[in-house]
């Protein structure tokens, strides 16, 4: 508890547990009055309260500006997905603590033909490595990058390795490195690119009911040796009417109940299963109040978010 404290205040606590202990004086010191020490037991609450309320005061500042934190983070992400024929798109998170290292984001990239107005729609969710304020700060970044890279020309695999080596300049020598998935849907041809940097392999539902998860890409973004560049293949897919794409990070299936049992991969498939040929934000809110009635009351120690593509026609 010493070290948390300033040099100011540790020497303010030290003395009131020195005043605390001070009735010892009466074994050693027979003549010490009961005044004396009753004295001693006042200044040592006195110098506590001071002491407290400095710790409290401090608190409520930490907790204002993580709150202005957590404003800051909901104008970085898109508050309502991009309106495009033929596409459903519903995302959420919810972070464990007052903000949080989890990132979505849906976004037209500039077109590659002449003449058109919007390229293929990127989607993005990421997960950055760490909780609170580190991994929100990290997460800020991440979510320039995309942005900024994102915005100019290029196809997604480039897109990617920029991202890697933007993410290795800025993880710690690899401690704060990040799960990503990004994805291009082409809203005309209905091809989903993508590349899965270590993260939660996305289930892609078909109208059929067969299951496709979709692995393939690399290691994490932000974990290359230096000087190194990371290899991501590209996995492609056609997507058809009724196809539902579900991107989550690991809070969401690693969610855990009182007795601590993991929400699981195989219960939000069953969950999936069951409720198809609903909207996709019907589909978003149904594994939402899923996870919530597993949990319970017991408080997460990872954020949820949880991104749903449905292909209506």
């Amino acid at each position: 508890m010493l070290m948390k404290l300033s040099p100011a205040r540790r020497v303010l606590l030290l003395l009131a547990v020195g005043l605390f202990v001070a009735p010892i004086l009466a074994i050693i010191l027979p003549s010490a009055q009961s005044r004396d020490l009753d004295g001693f037991f006042q200044f040592s609450a006195i110098a506590l309260f001071i002491l407290l309320v400095l710790e409290l005061a401090d608190r409520v500042t930490m907790k204002r500006d993580l709150e202005i934190a957590r404003e800051i983070q909901t104008w970085l992400v898109p508050r309502h997905p991009p309106q495009i024929p033929g596409i459903e798109i519903a995302f959420a998170t919810q972070p464990a603590n007052t903000v949080a290292g989890d990132f979505y984001d849906a976004f037209f990239r500039p077109s590659a033909s002449p003449g058109v107005e919007s390229g293929p729609l990127l989607v993005a969710v990421a997960d950055v490595a760490g909780k609170s304020v580190p991994a929100a700060l990290l997460m800020a970044t991440f979510q320039a990058g995309l942005r900024t890279l994102g915005s100019a020309p290029g196809s997604l695999d480039e897109l990617v390795d920029r991202l890697d080596r933007y993410a290795c300049a800025h993880s710690l020598g690899g401690l704060r490195f990040t799960t990503a998935f990004i994805a291009e849907i082409a809203p005309g041809a209905r091809r989903l690119t993508y590349i899965n940097a270590g993260h939660n392999a996305p289930i892609l539902l078909h109208e059929g009911g067969a299951q496709e998860r979709l692995e393939i890409g690399g290691i994490p973004l932000g974990i290359s040796l230096e000087g190194a560049s990371s290899h991501y293949d590209l996995g492609n897919v056609e997507l058809r009417a009724g196809d539902t794409l579900i991107i989550f990070t690991d809070g969401l299936v690693e969610a855990m109940d009182e007795k601590g049992e993991e929400y699981g991969e195989s219960r939000l498939v069953a969950l999936l299963n069951v409720g198809r040929g609903v909207t996709a934000e019907q589909i978003l809110q149904n594994i939402l109040a899923d996870v919530s009635n597993f949990v319970g009351f017991v408080r997460q120690h990872d954020d949820i978010t949880c991104m749903v593509a449905r292909i209506t026609a």
